[in-house]
């Protein structure tokens, strides 16, 4: 298995690198959105929640959604033409993000030199001005303007698709 090389260094530098603005939230470990929602509670910003899935074929898949939402895996399949969707493995999360299990985001993408996972965001986060993740800790909540998080995920190599679950 891989080693979880991401941290929240690794996210802040590279938000530095870009010139993106955010701000943080420190705050004690979180292993549930339901938990770190209370560590930001009166914070302007979407909670969202990053599924990292994958395909029959092991192809990856990363969906950024508002965590409110219920992710429906059979209208992803059918908006992605993937085959058989479900949560990849704790082993996969490791190897092509180098994340740990419970803390996905975007940010997990400067790790994945293969350039292989699709990324797709659902309209319904998209519509909101401000965005929340772990920035590959889930000791710190980020904020960032949605236009940045697009942004973000261009500057590393990937396209995003629109999506309306």
């Amino acid at each position: 298995m891989a080693e979880i090389i991401a941290t929240y260094e690794q996210s802040i530098n590279e938000l530095k690198r870009l010139g993106i603005d955010y701000s943080v939230v420190d705050h004690p470990a979180a292993e549930t959105t339901e938990e770190a929602d209370k560590y930001i509670e009166g914070y302007e910003g979407a909670r969202t929640k990053t599924m990292f899935l994958h395909d029959k074929k092991k192809n990856h898949y990363m969906v950024i959604m508002d965590d409110a939402k219920r992710m429906d895996f059979k209208e992803f399949q059918e908006i992605s033409g993937a085959k058989r969707i479900s949560m990849a493995k704790d082993e996969e999360l490791t190897s092509e993000l180098g994340l740990r299990p419970g803390i996905v985001s975007p940010f997990g993408l400067m790790n994945n030199d293969s350039h292989d996972v699709k990324v797709y965001v659902d309209q319904m986060v998209l519509d909101e001005p401000i965005w929340t993740f772990h920035p590959n800790e889930n000791t710190h909540t980020i904020f960032l303007k949605n236009e940045d998080v697009l942004r973000f995920i261009t500057a590393q190599g990937f396209e995003y698709q629109v999506i309306d679950l």
